[in-house]
Parts: C-alpha cells; sequence; structure tokens
C-alpha cells in the first residue's frame, strides 16, 4: 500500500510550532495537567500510584465503562480505545475493507477518510456538500452513489472543516439509507459536544443503527489533544474482532496515564464540553462580524456547529493568501487544498482563547494586503 503524503498535517509539521497565531486548527483551547486533576479531588494521588507497566488491548474496562456510559445502546463490550481519531480510520480502513469494495465518503472531508481506502485500492465516491446550502449535502444524492459493491457509507457531523451540522431529518435519512442497502456507517462525531444549541446533538450512530459505528476521542471538543486517547463503539461483533485484531500491529495498547486522565475526562465530559462550547459561540460571534465587514472578499455562513468553518476567499487563491499571512504575521489559516479543495477557500479554527487578539492583527494585515474595494 502507498499512501500519498498528509497533506494537512504536513502542512501543520511546517506551521504549527512556528507561527505565533494558530487561526486555522480545529482543537479548542486545551487545558493543564492540573486543571483537569482538579476535577476530582484526590485524583493526583491516584495518578501518582498509577504502575507504567503494558494496558489492555482494548482499553481499560474502567475507561471503557465510562466511555460506554456515553452511548444508550452500547455496553463496555462495545467500545475499543485508540490512540486518538486516525489510528482508528486506519484501522477500520485496512481491517474491514478489501481491494474492489466501494465506499462514500462526505465531503470536503479529513484525508484519511478517502485517502487510506483509495491506496488500498477501495473505489471512493464523494458525497459532496454544498456550500451555498451552508455545506448540506443532499441525502438523494448520497442514495444515487450507492452500488451493489458499496460496503460503507463514511459521514462527519458536526463537521471538519465547514461546520454543517445534520438536522434530525436529513440524520435519520442518512440512517434509514444505509440499513436499506446494509451498510455499514461509520460516523466521525469528534465534534460531537460542540453544537452551539444543545438541543441540536444529535443521537449517535452506533445507538441508532445495529451496523452503526461511532468514531469519537477527547481531542476536539473536550480540548484534550495531547492525551492521544480516541474510540470506536459499535455493536457489530464481527467488526468489533476485526478491529481489536487489527490493532496489535499498531499502538497495541495504550498509554496508562493517557488512559487514567481520560477517565476523569469521559466522567466530567459535558464540563469539558460546555467549557469549549462557550469559548467557539463567544469566538464565533467575533468572526461573524468580521466576516460582516470583509464581505468584498469573503463569502461565508454562519455553520451549525463545531470548532471549524471554512469561509472563500473571491478575489484569490487561499494557498497564496495563507502562505503570505503566516510569513507576514505569524498568524496560521488552512487553505483549502489540504482538503482537496482548489481555489480560494479557507479553514478557521475559532476554539482558541486568543482569537480576540488575532483577529484584528488579520483586519490590519488585510487592509494592506486586500484593501476594500
Amino acid at each position: 500500500m502507498s499512501l500519498r503524503p498528509f497533506a494537512l498535517e504536513r502542512y501543520f509539521a511546517r506551521h504549527e510550532f512556528s507561527a505565533r497565531y494558530l487561526l486555522g486548527s480545529s482543537d479548542p483551547e486545551s487545558m493543564s495537567v492540573r486543571e483537569l486533576l482538579a476535577l476530582e479531588p484526590g485524583s493526583e494521588a491516584g495518578l501518582g500510584d498509577l504502575r507504567l507497566g503494558y494496558t489492555e488491548s482494548l482499553g481499560h474496562p474502567d475507561l471503557r465503562r465510562e466511555i460506554a456510559a456515553t452511548y444508550t445502546q452500547t455496553d463496555p463490550d462495545s467500545i475499543i480505545v485508540f490512540s486518538g481519531a486516525e489510528e482508528p480510520i486506519y484501522t477500520f480502513m485496512n481491517a474491514a475493507l478489501e481491494a474492489g469494495d466501494h465506499i462514500v465518503v462526505h465531503f470536503p472531508s479529513y484525508q484519511s477518510h478517502h485517502a487510506v481506502a483509495q491506496a488500498r485500492g477501495i473505489d471512493v465516491s464523494l458525497w459532496k456538500g454544498d456550500p451555498a446550502a451552508g455545506w448540506a449535502p443532499e441525502p438523494s444524492e448520497l442514495e444515487d452513489l450507492i452500488r451493489p459493491e458499496t460496503v460503507a457509507i463514511l459521514v462527519c457531523t458536526p463537521h471538519n472543516p465547514t461546520g454543517w451540522l445534520a438536522d434530525a431529518r436529513a440524520w435519520a435519512r442518512i440512517v434509514d439509507i444505509a440499513r436499506a442497502h446494509d451498510l455499514w456507517l461509520f460516523s466521525d462525531e469528534v465534534y460531537r459536544g460542540l453544537e452551539y444549541e444543545p438541543s441540536t446533538r444529535l443521537p449517535q450512530a452506533c445507538d441508532l443503527y445495529e451496523k452503526g459505528i461511532s468514531l469519537n476521542c477527547l481531542s476536539k471538543s473536550c480540548g484534550l489533544a495531547g492525551l492521544r486517547i480516541g474510540w470506536i463503539a459499535t455493536r457489530d461483533r464481527e467488526l468489533f474482532a476485526k478491529l481489536a485484531a487489527y490493532k496489535d500491529y499498531l499502538s497495541i495498547c495504550n498509554s496508562a496515564p493517557s488512559e487514567y486522565l481520560a477517565g476523569i475526562a469521559v466522567r466530567h465530559m459535558e464540563t469539558l464540553f460546555g467549557r469549549s462550547r462557550e469559548r467557539v459561540v463567544r469566538n464565533l460571534d467575533l468572526l461573524e462580524a468580521f466576516f460582516a465587514r470583509r464581505s468584498d472578499i469573503f463569502r461565508w455562513m454562519r455553520p451549525g456547529a463545531g470548532s471549524t468553518t471554512f469561509p472563500e476567499y473571491t478575489t484569490g487563491d487561499s494557498f497564496e493568501l495563507c502562505e503570505r499571512l503566516v510569513a507576514e504575521t505569524g498568524i496560521m489559516l488552512v487553505p483549502g487544498r489540504f482538503f482537496d479543495i482548489e481555489g480560494g477557500f479557507i479553514r478557521f479554527g475559532y476554539g482558541r482563547e486568543n482569537l480576540p487578539e488575532v483577529l484584528p492583527l488579520l483586519e490590519e494585515w488585510l487592509e494592506r494586503a486586500a484593501p476594500r474595494r
């Protein structure tokens, strides 16, 4: 298998730890170990007493039990804990799919959603969101993409990079299509919890559908990317066994300190969601005012959830703009080409605490580099 370079990750490798301001990152503001431990008195001593041997390959039983409690139709035996979200995506594409299979992938998308499958000789059809409709994809078009050799649908909602959130009706339609064709429904739910109105939060795929596969992690909505803890929840026992066996060739097991800290995070997940949600809603209001002021060069619709948005720079190429921006100001944005979309689209991330400081700097630079028309 020959994988093409992961364009987004290579771009972050160039700039993430040298740029002064990360305005394109998808993960919200992080927190310190001390802050996380403070959520549970006595946990600091528990971390200090932790033995640093191997952990169980599927994840610590207590952590799997805590994660299972966040679903309505699963138990601990439906949960596999992985390193972040990338490892379970890679595992699914290799353990569940075969050359000659066909999958439908929600697009634009995180590159591994489609590139790993393509590298294995799996045919991929892109179910494209419509930027004029707030990046909503059309369910009837999903139905049209299904073939006899289709085995899976992959969808991401809340969506990266666009911030699209399916409504309950559209989500039910997606599940119905997967069930009607007996397909796996791989649902990337890592931004779940960042709905601006909690009442719009969707049921998770593995709770709605017997072949649903829910992917989640602590990196995004909880702001704990450094723990490198993610998981898959699925009631499909045959698939579960395949995923568990394939993990033996990857991380084997997770970091014991990370699993201990992850247990605290999962037990206080709603608190962490609220912490991140408050910041993204406040920052989104600032972004909305910014895009209103610069509507001469940006086309934008307010997203429904998450911590990223995907406006279009209408007067030039976004890659050239972003390269100049980071070189001249230290502000990093992410051009659309790193989501396989050329032209003017740019990913803005708005989960960081310093966005109110960074936006005026961006606006000042735009006045010089892209003066008002």
